[in-house]
């Protein structure tokens, strides 16, 4: 609301013009507030098929584990969150990995303000997809999009096989493709799920302005 009101006065008149730079810069302030609450931010979920992606959504916005696995097929979810006294409305959005989906899957991508790039970290192939698949991908279609990797099935982490994907691993792929943030979870145990969501607002947050969230199809 850009609104004030200056009294008329010949003693005081620079005064009130002042206040009223003031109540305009205050007004600003709280719109620019309200409208980081209210304004839908879209996270999109990629990655692999069966590396957790639709039981980290389900569970995150049901507080539920699934117990039935059911394909994707261009899901969607919506959820508030409150950050840093902030309430942010979410749309999620789930994909399928699978390669029947290859040219349906980008219809999803534009609008998206954050990517979810997501794999198993007791599964390596889909460990490595991320840079070799899903990294081109994304930078692809969205360029400017930011990204979070999200190692899911983080209950399995002290399983004793060589296949568990080793935090080291995991902070250097980070650095590779240039994520925001790792975060790594556990959809069973509902184990750091709020911690992606809060992760994905913050490197929208934090996206240098004047860069814009295009998508190429």
């Amino acid at each position: 609301m850009l609104s004030f009101s200056l009294s008329k006065t010949y003693f005081y008149g620079k005064s009130e013009i002042v206040i009223g730079i003031l109540l305009i810069h205050i007004s600003l302030i709280s719109d620019t507030r309200m409208a980081s609450r209210l304004r839908p931010i879209k996270i999109t979920a990629v990655g692999d098929g069966m590396v957790g992606k639709t039981c980290l959504l389900i569970t995150y916005v049901d507080k539920k584990f699934p117990t039935e696995y059911v394909p994707t097929v261009f899901d969607n979810y919506s959820d508030n969150i409150t950050m840093d006294g902030q309430e942010f409305n979410m749309i999620l959005w789930d994909t399928a990995g699978q390669e029947d989906y290859e040219r349906l899957r980008p219809l999803s991508y534009p609008n998206t303000d954050c990517f979810l790039l997501c794999f198993s970290i007791s599964a390596r192939s889909s460990f490595e997809n991320i840079f070799s698949k899903w990294y081109p991908e994304i930078k692809f279609h969205c360029p400017n999009v930011p990204i979070v990797l999200v190692g899911t099935k983080g209950d399995l982490r002290n399983q004793a096989t060589t296949e568990i994907i080793t935090p080291k691993e995991c902070k250097k792929m980070k650095e590779r493709i240039r994520a925001a943030r790792y975060v790594e979870c556990s959809a069973m145990n509902q184990e750091n799920l709020q911690m992606v969501f809060i992760e994905a607002i913050r490197a929208v947050l934090k996206k240098p302005p004047g860069k814009k969230l295009c998508c190429i199809l």
